[in-house]
Formats: structure tokens, C-alpha cells, sequence
């Protein structure tokens, strides 16, 4: 009985092996590639139109991106061949030369190319991710709130980046140019867009960040001015003084180095103040920009010469030799007799005891 039920229930039971791969029909088959086929012919258009999109959006951009940098790279060109023109001339010793003028040029062409490559470049990502059908709203909010909180989070560096940037673009200053930047002064050996580097008189180079900059005094840029004063005796005649300090400043005005660093002639300005003891005639001329305090050594050191031949006295030097005068008297030194020293003088007199008149008294 037993081995009849299991008999048929072996044979009710065919279970296939678990090892072996489901049968699938022929037509089961066909049905499927059927299906395959017909979604691909209904979205074989949606993709090709993405797709194409897509190739147009970036061979826009990169088109684009690469007409811009060349434009700018010409511009800077150009701007480089202007200021080589003009270099050696004289108007090239009023402006910047070369060098400083393609130090900055070269560096408002990075930051052009690099502003415009990161619009171009941004503008065709959001456009290819709207081509995906992907909802842009999620990201720019996220990237709104994270701009948000880098800002803050990196104010300073931002503000030293703009700051940068704007001193770059105003050429307030640049490499070679001496400068006094109110925490610390010196000649400017590089210029960045977050650190300006100064070297000071004693050889310390300081880094200087552009956003704690709060004002520049360029000593570079334009002109300077050399300013002397000559301080001479009250008694010294003025229009000699005058015709003196004239020559000793056109002879220095036509030899070299000096009649390329003076950009004007040394002017007499007159008498700044008058003492009892002194007066100060100022000397003033305009001089080639970090060229002032070397023509005011040698403006002095020819004045000086100059009044030395003239027979001019200054301020605080040795009085002049005077020819055939008389010798001093040894006695005018001394102090007059004291009157007590004779007896019969009437205050040695004065000073005299009076005797008294009766004898008797004394006893």
C-alpha cells in the first residue's frame, strides 16, 4: 500500500533539478524581442534628440571657451605691444614700464580667462543636466545655501581675493615700485591676488594680506620731489647766497646721471624762516620717482663746495680767518682793582673804626 501512494505520488511530482535553467519557448521569445524592439523604436527618437542636444550644448561651450581665451590673449598682446612702443620715449617715463605693465596685463588676462572659462563651463553643466530631464531647482537651491555658508565661513580670503583684484585692474602698485602699505612699507618684489610680498630697507620681506590694506602711498609712480635746506649766517648777503646755490645746481643739472634723474630745473623756493642766529633758503626740484633722496645727498654736497669757494658761512661753521687783525688785549680779560685795596680810597675810610673821643671812656 505504501509503495503504490509513493508511486503515485512520484509520479504526480515530476520537479525538475534546481541546477538546471528555466525552459523558455520559442515563442515566449519572440514575444520579448518584441517588446525590446518596440521600446527602442518608441524612444530611439527621445534619445537621439537628447544626445544630439547634449553634443551641441558642449561643442558650444568649448567653442566658446575657446574664442574667448584667444580674445583675451590677444588683448593682452596687444596691451603688452603698446607698452613696448612707448617704452624708451618720453612718455614712457611717465607711465609704468614694460616689465610692470605685462607683469599686470598678464595677470587681469588670468583672471578674465579663468572668470570666463568657469561661466562657460557652468552654464553648459546646468544646461546638459536640464537635457536628462533632471529638476535643477534642488541643486541650485543646495548650491545657494553652500555659496551662503562658504562665505561666510571664508570672508577673508574672499575680501583679500577682491581686494586683489581691484589693486590689479587700478595698477595701484607693482613689482619694483616702493611703497608704504600702512602696515608695513618697502619695494614690492610680487604681486599677488591675496599677498602682496615687500621687501623692507633691512632686507626682511614682509606679506602683506590685500584685504588689510587700507591705503597706499606709491613712492614710485609719477615724480618726486627733492627738497634741501641750507641754513646760513643772518649776515650772509642773500643775492650772493642766491647766485651761488643757481650755479652749483646747473652744473649738476648737465652731468650724467643727474640730467636723466632731475625732470625740472632746481628751483630756489627763498627764505623758509629767519632767526637771530640763522636763516634757511630752501632748494626744491622734481626728480625721476626713488631717485629724490640721492639728488638731495649730492645737492648738498655741491652746496656745500660752492659755499665753501664763495667764502659763505653756515650755520655752525668755523668763522673765517680775518687778515692783518689786530692781536687781543692780555687785560681786557681782567677784572678791574677792588677800591679796598688802598688804604686812603674813601671806602677803605669808610670802613674805618672811629676812635672815641674821651680816654677815659676806653678804660
Amino acid at each position: 500500500m505504501s509503495g503504490r501512494w509513493s508511486s503515485v505520488l512520484g509520479a504526480a511530482d515530476p520537479s525538475p533539478s534546481s541546477n538546471e535553467p528555466p525552459v523558455v519557448t520559442l515563442d515566449e521569445a519572440a514575444k520579448q524581442a518584441g517588446d525590446a524592439a518596440g521600446w527602442v523604436e518608441e524612444n530611439w527618437s527621445t534619445w537621439l534628440n537628447t544626445s544630439l542636444r547634449i553634443l551641441l550644448i558642449v561643442a558650444i561651450a568649448v567653442t566658446l571657451r575657446i574664442l574667448v581665451r584667444r580674445t583675451i590673449t590677444k588683448l593682452i598682446e596687444r596691451m603688452n605691444r603698446s607698452a613696448q612702443a612707448v617704452e624708451g620715449t618720453a612718455l614712457g617715463g611717465l607711465l609704468v614700464n614694460a616689465e610692470r605693465r605685462r607683469q599686470r596685463s598678464e595677470a587681469i588676462g588670468s583672471v578674465m580667462r579663468s572668470v570666463a572659462s568657469f561661466l562657460i563651463l557652468g552654464t553648459a553643466g546646468l544646461m546638459v543636466l536640464g537635457a536628462f530631464q533632471i529638476n535643477l531647482a534642488p541643486l541650485l537651491a543646495s548650491a545657494g545655501v553652500a555659496g551662503v555658508a562658504l562665505g561666510f565661513g571664508a570672508r577673508n580670503l574672499v575680501t583679500d581675493f577682491l581686494s586683489g583684484v581691484f589693486m590689479i585692474l587700478e595698477d595701484q602698485y607693482g613689482v619694483g615700485d616702493s611703497i608704504d602699505a600702512g602696515v608695513a612699507s618697502g619695494e614690492v618684489i610680487e604681486v599677488g591676488l591675496r599677498v602682496t610680498k615687500l621687501r623692507g630697507d633691512n632686507g626682511e620681506i614682509w606679506y602683506v594680506r590685500n584685504g588689510e590694506v587700507k591705503r597706499i602711498g606709491n613712492l614710485s609712480q609719477g615724480w618726486a620731489t627733492a627738497t634741501v635746506d641750507v641754513l646760513v649766517r643772518p649776515t650772509e648777503d642773500l643775492d650772493k647766497v642766491r647766485e651761488v646755490i643757481g650755479q652749483a645746481a646747473d652744473a649738476m643739472s648737465k652731468e650724467d646721471p643727474w640730467n636723466e634723474r632731475l625732470w625740472g630745473p632746481v628751483e630756489i623756493l627763498g627764505l623758509d624762516e629767519v632767526l637771530l642766529d640763522s636763516m634757511t633758503v630752501r632748494i626744491s626740484a622734481k626728480t625721476m620717482p626713488g631717485k629724490a633722496l640721492g639728488v638731495e645727498r649730492e645737492l648738498r654736497w655741491r652746496v656745500k663746495r660752492a659755499f665753501d669757494a664763495a667764502g659763505i658761512r653756515i650755520v655752525g661753521g668755523l668763522p673765517l680767518a680775518v687778515e692783518d687783525a689786530a692781536s687781543p688785549d692780555p687785560t681786557a680779560g681782567m677784572s678791574a682793582p677792588s677800591a679796598f685795596a688802598s688804604a686812603t680810597s674813601p671806602q677803605s675810610l669808610a670802613t674805618t673804626p672811629i676812635p672815641p673821643s674821651n680816654p677815659n671812656l676806653a678804660k
